[in-house]
C-alpha cells in the first residue's frame, strides 16, 4: 500500500490576530514538507486546486515541479485538478513536462471540484458541471494515448492532428479518477479502466463500500483485467506521539476550515463532539498516535475490500510547523511499516 500526504497549501488565520500566513513562507513550508515526506521514505505527495483568498494552490504544476527538484523519489500528483474548468491539452502539457523534470514522478488526479470557484472565473457554466468532465476527460485519455488526433467537442475549440507536445517520460501518464459520493462517477472510472481516489472527509469508511462496489463491477463489466484495479483513498489525518496531541495539534485548523465552509455551503457550524467521533473508532479521521492511525488504515483496507494508496490532508494544521513536521516524520518512520506489517501478518 502506497502512504502519501496531500496539501491544499492553505493560508491559516492566526488565532490571537485574525491575520493570514505570510504566503511566501507559506509556500517555503509546502515545499519543506514535500522534502521531507520524501526523506522519511512516503510514496505520493498530492497539490490541491483552489482558487481563492486562503489558498496558494492555483496552479499545482508549478508548485510539484518545484518540489521536483527538492526531491528524489516521491510521486508527485495534483488532488486534484478541476479537468472540468481547465483545457486538457495544457494540462496534459504541464504535467508531461512535470513527469520530465521529476524523471517520471508525475501522476494526474482529475475531477469535477467539489469547490467551484474556477467555473465562472475561466467562464463556464455550473450548469454544464458533468457535461464539461465527460468531454474533457474523454480528450485527455485520447492525448495521453498519441500526440496527433482528430478531436471534436462542445466546449473547446477541435483539434485537427496539431501535436500535443512533451510527452512524458513515463511510456503512459498515470491519470486517476477523484470521486466523492457520486455513484455514477464511480462507474465512470471503472468503465473507463482509470484509478480510482475516493475524497472521504466526513461519515464513515463503510458508507463508501456499496459505491466502491459500483466501481468493481463496472470495471469487469467493461473487460478489464480485475488486477489492474487501483483504489485510492484521501482522507484527513494527522499523526502525533499520543492521540491527544494529534488531536490538539489539528482540531484548530479543522474547525476553522469547516467553519468556513459551513457558511459558503449552508452547512451549521462543526463542533467538538463531532471532531472527537470523527476521531474514534467509526470516524473517518486518521487522527492519532502511530498505533491508532496504523490500525486505522488497516480498518480502511479491510472495509473496502483492499485499497493501493492512502493519502492523508493534514493542511489544517499548517499553523504548527514543528506539530506538521512531526506528524510527517511519523507518518513515514512508524505508522508506514507498522501497517505494512499488519498487512504481511
Amino acid at each position: 500500500m502506497e502512504i502519501g500526504i496531500d496539501s491544499f497549501a492553505m493560508l491559516l488565520p492566526d488565532p490571537d490576530t485574525g491575520r493570514l500566513q505570510s504566503a511566501v513562507d507559506r509556500m517555503e513550508s509546502v515545499l519543506s514538507e514535500v522534502e521531507l515526506a520524501d526523506q522519511v521514505g512516503l510514496d505520493v505527495f498530492g497539490m490541491g486546486e483552489h482558487h481563492r483568498e486562503n489558498a496558494l494552490d492555483s496552479a499545482p504544476a508549478v508548485i510539484l515541479a518545484a518540489a521536483a527538484a527538492r526531491t528524489k523519489s516521491i510521486r508527485l500528483t495534483s488532488a486534484v485538478a478541476v479537468l472540468s474548468a481547465s483545457d486538457p491539452v495544457r494540462l496534459f502539457q504541464e504535467f508531461a513536462t512535470l513527469d520530465l523534470i521529476s524523471r517520471g514522478r508525475a501522476e494526474i488526479v482529475v475531477g469535477r471540484g467539489s469547490s467551484v470557484e474556477a467555473y465562472p472565473l475561466f467562464g463556464f457554466d455550473l450548469r454544464d458541471y458533468d457535461a464539461l468532465f465527460a468531454e474533457k476527460l474523454d480528450l485527455l485519455l485520447k492525448i495521453r494515448e498519441q500526440p496527433n488526433i482528430k478531436w471534436q467537442g462542445r466546449f473547446r475549440p477541435a483539434i485537427n492532428g496539431e501535436g500535443v507536445f512533451p510527452r512524458p517520460h513515463q511510456p503512459k501518464l498515470p491519470i486517476w479518477l477523484g470521486v466523492g459520493g457520486t455513484p455514477e462517477s464511480f462507474v465512470r472510472a471503472g468503465t473507463l479502466g482509470l484509478p480510482l481516489m475516493v475524497a472521504i472527509i466526513g461519515g464513515s469508511f463503510e458508507r463508501f463500500l456499496p459505491l466502491v462496489e459500483l466501481y468493481r463491477r463496472a470495471w469487469l463489466v467493461a473487460g478489464h483485467p480485475a488486477e489492474n484495479q487501483r483504489i485510492g483513498v484521501h482522507a484527513l489525518g494527522f499523526v502525533g506521539e499520543t492521540d491527544e496531541a494529534a488531536k490538539k495539534a489539528f482540531f484548530p485548523g479543522w474547525f476553522q476550515m469547516f467553519t468556513d465552509a459551513g457558511r459558503e455551503r449552508g452547512w451549521p457550524p462543526p463542533t467538538q463532539a463531532q471532531f472527537e467521533h470523527m476521531c474514534g473508532p467509526g470516524g473517518a479521521f486518521l487522527v492519532g498516535s502511530p498505533q491508532t492511525v496504523a490500525a486505522k488504515i488497516s480498518h480502511v483496507n479491510r472495509t473496502l475490500g483492499g485499497i493501493a494508496r492512502i493519502t492523508f490532508q493534514m493542511s489544517t494544521a499548517a499553523l504548527d510547523a514543528e506539530a506538521m513536521r512531526r506528524s510527517i516524520e511519523l507518518l513515514g518512520t512508524d505508522v508506514a511499516p507498522l501497517v505494512r506489517r499488519q498487512l504481511r501478518d
